[in-house]
């Protein structure tokens, strides 16, 4: 996640870091802008359509169809937001979960060997947990064309959780807790799943591809047909402009795909092992 200052205009302008768009879209962009400008040349120089006030009017379809998809474009943005926002909630309440753990072990065990099993336990159930929605078989769970081996890949969060869990009835059956001490901390077992689950949903759940290839095929024919409607009024100017138009709407649809799956090693997504990182530092500082 890139750290920055919000108030810092001069940097977010002129400065290209390793996650903006235009670094990834300056090949298409390039070819783009030869193309808007052979329309150009050959509506002007070599047709003659000047006087065509029929393609002259192409312009109209293109403010109507500018206002579709600029809604289209921001529902894309939101809803993509939204997950990365949803992410991040569910990480903030694993900080919690793991913190209101260790506290409520902190008081109820004495002995220093249950205290350091614990104290390696909760926070190794963050760590897997950031591997896990980093893992790109965590994204293909719910695809019908992939056959992941159960056997060979086990839900290593499911692991952790299982072995915290047992250690708990353990010292439920060994007395050294009592019942009303077991139901309480397991519920704190139970919200260290229902995070894990709820990420999940997040990571292996994509915007509909319908809906995601319909957008794209919009901005790709929206901004194919824009030279032929203003060439006429803007002359090779259509080409920079065309190309600005391409990189607004098509930056937007790229940021909305990187959002959308915050979990991941892009400058962008969510800082899971720095969190998983201060989860340790917190449970030790507790136990």
């Amino acid at each position: 996640m890139i750290s920055y200052n919000t108030k810092d205009w001069f940097t977010f302008i002129f400065r290209f870091h390793k996650a903006d768009t235009f670094r990834t879209l300056l090949p298409i962009m390039f070819a783009i802008g030869i193309y808007a400008a052979l329309i150009g040349y050959a509506e002007v120089e070599f047709w003659k359509l000047s006087e065509n006030s029929y393609v002259k009017n192409i312009t109209i379809m293109h403010g109507m169809l500018g206002f579709v998809i600029s809604l289209l474009l921001v529902f894309r943005t939101n809803t993509a937001y939204d997950r990365w926002w949803e992410g991040r909630r569910q990480w903030g309440s694993l900080v919690n979960s793991s913190r209101n753990f260790a506290i409520k072990l902190s008081v109820i065990l004495e002995d220093e060997k249950d205290r350091s099993y614990f104290r390696k336990m909760i926070p190794n159930y963050a760590n897997v947990l950031h591997k896990h929605l980093n893992n790109s078989e965590t994204s293909q769970q719910l695809f019908d064309d992939v056959d992941l081996e159960i056997d060979h890949h086990k839900h290593k969060p499911n692991q952790i959780a299982k072995k915290i869990f047992h250690k708990i009835n353990e010292l439920y059956q060994e007395k050294k807790i009592t019942g009303d001490q077991l139901i309480i901390l397991n519920a704190e077992i139970q919200s260290l799943t229902d995070i894990c689950g709820a990420c999940e949903r997040i990571k292996n759940t994509p915007i509909p591809y319908s809906y995601s290839a319909f957008i794209k095929k919009f901005i790709f024919f929206y901004v194919m047909t824009l030279p032929f409607g203003y060439s006429f009024s803007l002359g090779y100017y259509v080409a920079p402009v065309v190309v600005f138009i391409f990189y607004v709407l098509a930056s937007l649809e790229l940021i909305a795909e990187e959002i959308e799956d915050p979990f991941g090693g892009d400058e962008n997504d969510l800082p899971t092992l720095k969190m998983a990182e201060n989860i340790k530092k917190h449970v030790e500082e507790l136990l």
